[in-house]
């Protein structure tokens, strides 16, 4: 958390509120984002931004791209100069309109980085397909689940594997597609690959239109929540009657992660 719905909410704001603004300044307030004072950033302009998986990529005319993960905690607010100080500022970009990128993160895990061309383009061909993308097709998916033996709710966390996806989306895609989340990844047949697919789509999409889940913290770059955990199955509903059957949704731990599903309509 935040996983690719919150992240492309925020870059979206991102992209229509700040591009073409040059970085004015640049403020360091935890000493572990010191290597951004020495990165020369003042000068340089906001051409585009993108999401790549759970990163925010900012790319700068100088080619470089200024990089941001949110981890589990992070928050990557637009406001005015002049606003009262917010919680938990590690660093702040003062562009060229007045306004101020703050990035702040309370547990202080959120990671910024400046990459070089050669650097973003490794970067980039580490991670897998974006689910969302035209070209992610049940066959896609397939091929990146072939010969793995993992549980299959390790596999979909994977970001070698698929981009974007973690502990929530996972969890739901595979209760709509009605796939248990220790089933072996490679096991699956074509017509549960086509079920897993579309549900990951759908789910992703769906709670993209909502501005994404809000546990805790997360927020767009304007400060608003999203709305999507009034529409969760069975995250964090432990206990609570699966909306498909009379049985309750269960929890176990699966790769370390906590995993909800609904035993009857998983198939265990």
């Amino acid at each position: 958390m935040p996983e690719l719905p919150e992240v492309e909410t925020v870059t979206r704001a991102l992209r229509s509120a700040v591009l073409g603004r040059a970085i004015k300044a640049v403020t360091v307030l935890d000493p572990k984002l010191s290597h951004l004072d020495r990165a020369e950033l003042p000068g340089r302009r906001l051409l585009r931004a993108e999401r790549r998986g759970k990163y925010i990529n900012c790319h700068l005319s100088d080619r470089r791209v200024l990089q941001l993960h949110l981890m589990m905690s992070g928050r990557l607010l637009l406001r005015d100069r002049g606003d009262p100080p917010d919680r938990f500022a590690r660093a702040l970009f003062d562009l060229s309109d007045g306004r101020q990128l703050r990035f702040c993160d309370a547990r202080r895990f959120g990671r910024a980085a400046v990459l070089s061309p050669d650097q973003y383009r490794e970067f980039d061909a580490r991670l897998g397909p974006e689910p969302l993308a035209r070209s992610f097709s049940a066959k896609v998916l397939g091929e990146r689940l072939a010969g793995r033996r993992t549980a299959l709710k390790t596999a979909l966390l994977d970001q070698r594997v698929l981009a974007g996806v973690g502990n929530i989306y996972a969890d739901e895609a595979l209760y709509a597609s009605g796939i248990g989340p220790l089933r072996e990844a490679g096991s699956l047949d074509d017509a549960e690959l086509r079920r897993l697919h579309r549900a990951l789509r759908r789910v992703l999409r769906a709670s993209l239109d909502l501005g994404g889940t809000t546990f805790g913290i997360y927020a767009n770059a304007h400060g608003d929540e999203g709305a999507f955990q009034a529409m969760l199955a069975v995250f964090r509903r432990t206990g609570e009657r699966c909306p498909r059957c009379p049985d309750a949704i269960e929890r176990l731990v699966v790769g370390g992660r906590a995993t909800h599903y609904c035993p009857r309509c998983q198939g265990g």
